[in-house]
């Protein structure tokens, strides 16, 4: 079997170990001899998407948001608008998901347009929400736990539509309403950085299983030997638990 992953804006979203979630994906493919090939996508090259089974995009500064946010009005925006509703899978991190909203408000005022693939939107506040975060999230297959790090002061808010899961401890989509996330088809957008995927093997393999159903039909993927990873999972919440939520985003 194959797999073809887009990495969307490689060089300027990439904070906080996003990247990791590429290799993440890439090795727990590979231990299964699943061939992967990963290509890169940058500001302004605008071929198709059509090749791809899995789309990731991570988080960035502010002047690499700004710039991603133009380029997503040309016509990588279109093609990714396709690709979601043809059921590629897309996971996007922080400012690219928030980018997948209907708009983004900064905390100049300025709007920066979004492609409404998840019906929410986003505008900075006045407080920065930094720390640990545990999100219970339901997927058709069961029920898993996520746990990463969130930093940013954007509050998003989604108007309808189904959010990636609740947040237990930490702030998640705007500290208020306990959503973290959103999710749309096969698309997904977190907060969660960290690398997410290496700590969450469960949900990394997740993400495969939607790649390789869509091209193959339903795959079952053999087991991997995940004691560290689920070892990085348990000691990040015994972390939380030491530390308290006052730490993880919430008061």
């Amino acid at each position: 079997m194959d797999l073809t992953i887009g990495y969307l804006y490689a060089t300027g979203m990439n904070v906080y170990g996003d990247r990791g979630n590429i290799l993440t994906l890439v090795q727990r493919c590979r231990w299964r001899g699943i061939n992967v090939e990963v290509i890169e996508r940058g500001v302004g090259e605008n071929s198709s998407l059509d090749r791809f089974d899995l789309l990731f995009a991570g988080g960035g500064q502010d002047r690499d948001q700004i710039a991603v946010s133009k380029d997503l009005q040309e016509d990588t925006g279109r093609a990714l608008i396709d690709a979601v509703e043809r059921e590629v899978v897309v996971l996007t991190i922080c400012g690219t998901y928030q980018l997948l909203g209907h708009s983004f408000k900064t905390g100049t005022g300025d709007v920066l347009p979004g492609l409404g693939i998840f019906d929410a939107s986003t505008e900075a506040g006045p407080r920065r929400f930094i720390g640990d975060v545990i999100v219970d999230v339901r997927l058709a297959d069961g029920t898993l736990s996520l746990v990463g790090f969130e930093n940013h002061s954007g509050r998003t808010f989604l108007h309808s539509g189904a959010p990636l899961g609740t947040v237990l401890v930490g702030a998640g989509n705007n500290g208020d309403d306990r959503t973290e996330g959103a999710s749309y088809k096969n698309a997904f957008g977190t907060y969660l950085h960290g690398p997410l995927l290496p700590k969450n093997p469960g949900f990394a393999d997740h993400l495969i299983r939607l790649a390789l159903a869509r091209r193959y039909g339903d795959v079952e993927l053999p087991s991997l030997d995940d004691r560290l990873e689920l070892a990085a999972h348990q000691a990040m919440i015994e972390r939380i638990r030491r530390r308290g939520r006052v730490n993880s985003g919430v008061r």
